[in-house]
């Protein structure tokens, strides 16, 4: 790897800015190969600054009002996107990204804090919020029940993903400071350049409250032994650390919470009604091809299998190859890159290895394993065609790159869904088709194996987002190996962060302090 002068990260802890003692871990730009910027927490007391966190912003957060919290996350959207193109040339420089995947990445977060902004208008102005309506629980009506959520006392923890510096750093301290409790973020290290610089916009911006917000910049050192029940965890990584994370004490013996997602093979199912010459045909090779390389495949939600009817498996193949070979790989700097490196030289190796273990049992359409620069972490977007679709090579392993592969079926409602839940569920399964009957088929077979459902067809062409696009709206999560966590969702978000209680007493208490007429739990 070449030398060049680095910068170095710092967190923001205990509400100033801080350095780990030793040289700490190194970011490098993923073209070049040269180093950007190091990292250290080494010897950073992590226990004052969880405890500065409870003690500090906590108590300033839930003394503000919804609507106040709502206030702040509108203007820190704000404060962002005003830096939108200094964060884009971060996205390019540490994360390998395209100057469209650096805008995929920031506007999802900014426009995630904007939608929270705006849905905290429609909270009640109280400290707690009504879950359904209230019931009569005696004989008479003066024994009165309601559900209220209220702000647990501890804080969120974010542990994030390398691949949504941005994104994914925003998108859970939204819920989480709507919510009333104070975030402590904890980003990949290889991309933490961009959310560095996001946590410096946060600070200098002085809009939350001192202890609001903290950022731990490097390893999470002994972070989560400071954890107890009022306090909670969302995590977004490899399904091996998130086995780690769910033995560890602070979950096991002192309760506290932990959400997680983790590995997804999501999948695609082409419907028997599909033809080659057909306007979703089209769709669904434009959309597959985007989401195996945007982001060069490192997505949660990209599209790893492939599901299309026997005999549409050779006009896949073809069509898809073709559309592939149009996207320009090389230096994401240049006009017409439409697809970077890999973020890191071990991402690089492992999306290699999971190709030849993949090939074993498939042909390659195009791309393959081989490194096409000599000079930073770049592949070609690599199109398999397995032989037999229920092979379990393809069904029991993420290879996190732009790498998807085709998986023949018969066209059977029935046998999709089987393999489809090959994979252990998912974040997101898509649907082609323009018939009015098979995606409600294939949505009923295939919803407990995904958490997200995108039902695609030419009607949705000119609005559809594709399966990538993770709303704010919408849950995110899935069940099984993609963790059996949920983000996001509307209002839903904020659940995880607080406490459901059962409130029992004489109505004219209890309805008219934490009743409501209406929910006003579920998004708007």
């Amino acid at each position: 790897m070449g030398q060049a002068d680095t910068s170095r990260l710092q967190s923001f802890l205990s509400g100033r800015w801080t350095d780990g003692n030793d040289q700490g871990a190194t970011l490098v730009n993923p073209t070049t190969e040269r180093a950007l910027a190091t990292a250290s927490t080494t010897g950073l007391d992590l226990a004052a600054a969880v405890e500065f966190a409870r003690t500090k912003g906590g108590p300033a957060l839930r003394a503000m009002s919804f609507a106040e919290r709502g206030a702040a996350l509108k203007a820190l959207s704000a404060v962002i996107h005003e830096q939108r193109e200094a964060l884009i040339d971060v996205g390019i420089a540490n994360a390998g990204n395209t100057r469209g995947d650096a805008k995929f990445d920031i506007d999802g977060a900014t426009g995630t804090l904007a939608a929270y902004a705006h849905w905290a208008k429609s909270l009640p102005d109280s400290a707690s919020l009504p879950d359904g309506e209230g019931m009569q629980l005696g004989r008479t009506s003066r024994f009165h029940g309601q559900h209220v959520w209220t702000s647990r006392r501890g804080v969120a923890v974010h542990i994030n993903a390398f691949n949504f510096p941005a994104w994914g750093m925003m998108e859970k301290a939204a819920c989480a400071l709507l919510a009333g409790v104070p975030v402590l973020s904890k980003p990949a290290t290889p991309t933490a350049m961009m959310a560095e610089h996001i946590a410096r916009l946060v600070a200098d911006a002085g809009i939350l409250p001192e202890g609001a917000f903290s950022a731990l910049v490097g390893s999470a050192g002994d972070l989560l032994d400071h954890l107890d029940a009022q306090d909670g965890v969302a995590f977004t990584g490899s399904s091996d650390t998130a086995r780690r994370l769910r033995v560890h004490p602070s979950f096991v013996e002192r309760g506290a919470r932990l959400n997680v997602e983790a590995d997804s093979l999501n999948a695609t199912v082409v419907a028997s009604d599909v033809d080659a010459d057909s306007d979703c045909f089209d769709l669904f090779v434009r959309d597959t091809a985007r989401e195996m390389t945007q982001k060069a495949g490192q997505k949660c939600t990209a599209t790893r299998r492939i599901f299309v009817p026997d005999e549409l498996v050779d006009a896949a193949c073809e069509a898809l190859a073709a559309e592939l070979g149009k996207i320009q790989v090389g230096d994401p700097s240049q006009k017409g890159v439409r697809m970077g490196p890999l973020t890191t030289a071990g991402q690089l190796g492992d999306v290699r290895a999971g190709i030849d273990r993949l090939a074993a049992e498939s042909a390659v359409v195009t791309g393959g394993s081989e490194r096409i620069t000599e000079t930073g972490y770049f592949l070609a977007p690599t199109l398999l065609r397995a032989r037999d679709g229920a092979a379990a090579a393809f069904h029991a392993e993420e290879v996190f790159g732009p790498v998807a592969c085709v998986l023949p079926y018969s066209g059977a409602v029935t046998e999709a869904a089987r393999l489809v839940a090959l994979g252990g569920g998912g974040l997101v399964t898509s649907v082609y088709s323009d018939d009015r009957k098979l995606p409600v088929e294939l949505a009923s077979e295939l919803a407990p194996y995904s958490g997200r459902l995108y039902l695609a067809g030419s009607r949705l062409a000119d609005q559809g987002t594709g399966a990538g696009t993770v709303l704010p709206s919408m849950i995110h999560g899935g069940p099984g190996r993609a963790g059996g966590g949920e983000e996001l969702g509307g209002i839903r978000g904020l659940h995880f962060w607080m406490q459901r209680t059962a409130l029992q007493g004489f109505k004219a208490v209890v309805e008219g302090n934490f009743g409501a007429a209406s929910p006003v739990s579920a998004p708007s």
